[in-house]
């Protein structure tokens, strides 16, 4: 299994400057794999692949000698990165979507170099100042937060420079499935520890037991972002005050985007370690922005990230996450499966054929489960296991938590010896 690690880097003055170079000759290095990518004929057999434009690299730094000015192994890294590039572009192609071609870099859209295999060691990671040492640059430090894991390989280490003028590094993980947790056998399976979560707009999420997460309030932020991009346009472009104001806008940006990041790390990690099974919708998050009336509130949840979260957290914590099909999941009633369409300001599920009553969010939460037992082949839903029990669905036993618990404590769940969920979120807001 592949996972990185993110630590912050400390680069002094001329370190950072001799990164910003290397940097730049890789900028300069994907824009002509792109010029030889069109340019050249088929027939020499050094193009069309990753693998066979390697070949072309000696002849680049006999040529421009400011090629081998950097890594080899990193040069090899960044024509990998053009044809990575052109696969995601042929890709969203043939998804349907209509792409155009892959642009040349200018030196504000390229900020990034990777290492890969070779020429780069972590030192000192037990002592006050670790080190990560990269050929043809030298030792930067970063802040060691936390450790890699014993039996992790770094494959890959990425070095990257941020708007806001931070300096990132991120190791690319290699680590055997033997030492992850197993997940339990499918088969094993108990529903009562599955649950099916419906991601909203007015609550963040909704499970299927009948709990509801909040979204979380980032409005001040944005009311201060707005203020900085106002006064950023009132500035002179490439003036040193808009380059101030510039990177005043990216620290708000990066607030943001580490808020939301922060809550949902403590959410999915709370779902993939109290459930053995978690199943949410397959949403196509690109298609629902374009031509919606709330493109801007579907944009802020972020949800297609944290889909990609609860993925890969559930291999680290040995839980089933599986993508089920969004279809009617709000329109279908989760007891007898009739179809009722209702707009979005009605927030109840009022079935006109078998009368069952519910949440909105919580009856699709309910499908949503019920799609994924399906998906797992374990047979029957919850709710038909409920209703073959003489049960019924508890549709008093409701809970919801504001956004700010689940950053607060991790977990939106009350501990034994903790206040009521009620009193934790009034306290927290």
């Amino acid at each position: 299994m592949e996972y990185t690690h993110r630590y912050r880097a400390h680069p002094p003055s001329e370190v950072a400057a001799e990164l910003k170079r290397h940097i730049d000759i890789h900028r300069q290095a994907y824009n002509y794999t792109r010029y030889e990518y069109e340019n050249l004929p088929d027939d020499t057999n050094t193009i069309g692949s990753a693998y066979k434009h390697h070949k072309r690299l000696k002849p680049w730094k006999d040529e421009f000698p400011v090629f081998g000015e950097v890594h080899s192994k990193a040069l090899q890294r960044t024509v990998t990165r053009f044809y990575d590039n052109l696969s995601n572009l042929k890709d969203k192609k043939d998804a349907g979507y209509n792409v155009g071609w892959l642009k040349w870099k200018s030196p504000r859209e390229f900020q990034s170099m990777t290492y890969s295999q070779s020429g780069f060691k972590l030192k000192n990671t037990s002592g006050q100042t670790p080190t990560l040492w990269l050929s043809k640059i030298g030792d930067i430090p970063i802040r060691y937060h936390r450790p890699l894991p014993d039996d992790a390989v770094i494959k890959e280490v990425t070095v990257k420079h941020e708007p806001t003028g931070e300096w990132f590094v991120s190791f690319a993980l290699d680590v055997d499935e033997e030492h992850l947790p197993e997940k339990p056998p499918v088969n094993t399976l108990n529903p009562d520890d599955c649950v099916g979560v419906d991601l909203g707009i007015l609550n963040y999420t909704h499970t299927s037991d009948g709990l509801s997460i909040g979204n979380l309030d980032v409005e001040a932020e944005y009311e201060r972002l707005r203020k900085a991009q106002r006064s950023l346009s009132r500035r002179e472009q490439g003036s040193e005050n808009w380059e101030k104001q510039r990177q005043n806008v990216a620290s708000i940006k990066r607030r943001i985007r580490r808020k939301v990041l922060d809550f949902q790390h403590k959410l999915t990690t709370w779902l993939v370690t109290e459930y053995d099974a978690v199943f949410v919708e397959d949403l196509d998050v690109k298609r629902m922005l374009e031509g919606s009336q709330n493109a801007k509130n579907k944009q802020d949840a972020a949800w297609r990230q944290f889909i990609t979260l609860l993925e890969y957290k559930a291999d680290l914590h040995g839980c089933h996450v599986r993508q089920v099909n969004p279809e009617n999941t709000t329109k279908m009633c989760s007891e007898c499966g009739v179809k009722t369409d209702k707009p979005l300001w009605v927030r109840e599920h009022s079935c006109p054929s078998c009368g069952f009553e519910l949440d909105r969010d919580w009856n699709a939460a309910l499908n949503v489960l019920e799609r994924g037992l399906k998906q797992l082949g374990l047979g029957q839903s919850e709710i038909q296991r409920l209703l073959e029990t003489g049960a019924a669905v508890d549709t008093t036993h409701r809970e919801s938590v504001s956004a700010s618990t689940v950053v607060e404590s991790g977990t939106p769940t009350r501990k034994q010896g903790s206040p009521d969920l009620k009193e934790a979120a009034v306290a927290a807001e």
